[in-house]
């Protein structure tokens, strides 16, 4: 076996805090992890697009029967109130065992941590099979020249991951406690209402947009959306806002909007829901008179790996490293596992994310190694 000096995550880790690779600035993150995987024999492709950089790094032949693929991103969200910091934001100072850094846990240390996995694992134990790395620069904005633009690359390119791994953090309190096997999925509409504007004393002579939408969001908010299905929790409706902007207190106005995001499982799709609020508007203008308009706009449909021999896999690595057996779960946001799964098997595993997007955001740093063993142990035992 050639000697080689492993790859410390939580020192990669640092160096990809140190890139102020704001969403969708690359800021020298892909650059970093393109040239360490180069060196590793890894062939590297920016699959850039729409102003977004993307990273596609690929070890073994396009044509392996097998291909473990990782996923993940550099790009984080804005600093905040930067009087608020302890601890310069993208300087990865490390206190008291903690890294502090706006992407210490969301997500440059899975990326680090998975990185620095895949490059010792095919120099140490070359697979017979592919490792594949794909890691875009815009996960946190509107997601669409990211993993999507990846994934469309690779359909174009013979490219293939058989069973994909995305290292968002998942864990709500401690190391190990949860994975995802599915996401809910996210939509968001739009309502414009269109009246008659008038005067306040006299409302018979208007028709007020304000009530119609008043009206129209409490038949939304009137019955839950379901129960629950087997592997998620019950649909949930949350309104927004609702907006007019008319500062005078005595005009009934022309015009008003609101807006509700609707977290959904798999009892629905984003064009049944659509259909449904459409129908609710409908019947609001029946009843009203108010023109209401509706926009949809649907981030991903959920999605669930069902429990079987890979989750199974993770699991059980997960265990080995932590002493912990993590929770199935499909709760949380959404992540880029939604298009993921449209290509391969996908899973979520990572660190604790109490601290991600929060000022002082900050992560454990004996978790970063924790974590590149477990990743280690997923890539050693997938391909035995």
């Amino acid at each position: 076996m050639p000697d080689f000096t492993p790859v410390d995550p939580a020192e990669l880790t640092a160096r990809l805090i140190r890139c102020n690779s704001v969403t969708p600035a690359e800021g020298g993150a892909l650059v970093l992890l393109e040239e360490l995987l180069t060196g590793a024999g890894f062939t590297c492709t920016r699959v850039d697009r729409g102003g977004i950089a993307n990273l596609y790094a690929r070890w073994g032949a396009r044509s392996a029967n097998r291909s473990f693929g990782f996923n993940g991103h550099t790009d984080v969200v804005p600093v905040g109130d930067l009087a608020a910091w302890t601890q310069d934001p993208f300087g990865a100072a490390e206190v008291d065992g903690w890294m502090y850094g706006r992407g210490a846990t969301d997500m440059k240390s899975g990326v680090a941590a998975f990185a620095a996995a895949a490059v010792d694992f095919v120099r140490q134990t070359p697979p017979d099979g592919a490792v594949i790395l794909a890691i875009t620069g815009d996960e946190e904005d509107v997601a669409e020249h990211g993993t999507v633009a990846l994934l469309d690359w690779m359909g174009g390119n013979g490219e293939r991951m058989t069973h994909c791994l995305v290292g968002e953090p998942t864990c709500p309190d401690t190391m190990g406690q949860m994975m995802k096997i599915g996401r809910r999925g996210s939509l968001t509409a739009w309502f414009t209402a269109e009246g008659v504007q008038g005067h306040s004393a006299y409302p018979h002579r208007a028709k007020n947009p304000m009530s119609a939408l008043v009206r129209l969001m409490a038949r939304l908010e009137a019955e839950p959306l379901d129960q629950g299905s087997e592997h998620f929790d019950a649909s949930t409706l949350a309104i927004t806002t609702i907006d007019c902007g008319n500062k005078a207190t005595n005009v009934i106005p022309a015009k008003g909007s609101a807006t509700v995001n609707i977290r959904y499982n798999d009892l629905h799709t984003g064009d049944s829901l659509a259909a449904w609020l459409n129908d609710q508007a409908i019947a609001v203008v029946a009843e009203t008179g108010v023109k209401i308009t509706v926009t949809v706009k649907n981030s991903g449909d959920s999605f669930l790996t069902a429990p079987g021999e890979f989750s199974e896999l993770i699991r059980k690595s997960v265990k080995a490293e932590t002493g912990v057996s993590p929770e199935y779960s499909t709760s949380g946001g959404t992540s880029d596992a939604r298009f993921v799964k449209d290509h391969c098997p996908v899973v979520e595993f990572g660190l604790v994310g109490k601290t991600m997007h929060q000022v002082d955001e900050r992560v454990e740093i004996a978790q970063i190694h924790q974590l590149k063993a477990i990743y280690s142990r997923i890539l050693r035992d997938y391909f035995a």
